[in-house]
């Protein structure tokens, strides 16, 4: 069947109209993932934020009770006690001479630790890391002297979630072969930071829909009454 068939199949068995409770929309989520490959399953929410003022800015980390389903390559750039506790945490790379791979143009990481006595190397590489959305941030606990912590949550399904300029949060919650519970409690959980992250700037109503899809589906609509 060719995959346009199969996706309108799809979008046939979802009612747009109505809004599903997380665990309802979650597993018509993986009712109706046709790949086969296995999918991953995403989030999408529209808030009611004006990201062009920096008082409105939505970002923030949030640690998923199941993951998401996929190896996160985590680089620490460190130095001397703290590359070995970077290490003996589960970082894939590590050590400050990777700030001259990387301007070789290595990399092969998903996201990037530092300590804060590297960051004036780290600095450096604003203009390779930024665009990727790999430059450390003490903001999203990525710039620390407690390394070991950093990496050990970041392996266990730590996410770095940011508002886009049309006022929208993406975020991965799993993959399609999780099942319906960990899914929703993955989903419940990023929800929630996205609330608490809340700027004190922003007015009416804050969290105005939430959409939960896989790779190739439908999006299901998400009932948010119970989070706002």
């Amino acid at each position: 069947m060719p995959a346009g068939k199969r996706f309108h199949g799809a979008v046939a068995q979802v009612d747009r109209a109505h809004a599903y409770a997380a665990r309802d929309a979650v597993t018509l989520v993986k009712q109706v993932a046709f790949a086969k490959f296995d999918e991953s399953v995403d989030v999408a929410m529209n808030l009611g934020v004006d990201p062009r003022h920096a008082d409105q800015i939505v970002r923030g980390t949030v640690v998923l009770p199941h993951g998401v389903g996929k190896t996160v390559r985590v680089l620490a750039i460190a130095q001397g006690e703290k590359a070995k506790e970077a290490e003996a945490a589960g970082a894939d790379f590590v050590g400050p001479e990777y700030v001259a791979k990387i301007k070789e143009g290595w990399l092969d990481c998903d996201v990037v630790v530092a300590t804060p006595d590297m960051m004036g190397q780290v600095g450096q590489l604003g203009r390779i890391l930024g665009p990727r959305g790999l430059m450390p941030n003490p903001k999203s606990g990525t710039v620390t002297m407690d390394v070991a912590r950093a990496v050990k949550e970041i392996k266990a399904g730590k996410i770095e979630f940011r508002v886009d300029k049309t006022g929208n949060i993406h975020g991965p919650i799993g993959k399609v072969s999780f099942s319906a519970e960990q899914l929703s409690e993955n989903l419940t959980t990023f929800i929630e930071a996205v609330v608490r992250a809340k700027p004190a700037a922003a007015k009416g109503m804050y969290l105005r829909s939430a959409t939960v899809s896989s790779t190739m589906g439908p999006g299901v609509p998400v009932d948010i009454a119970g989070y706002r």
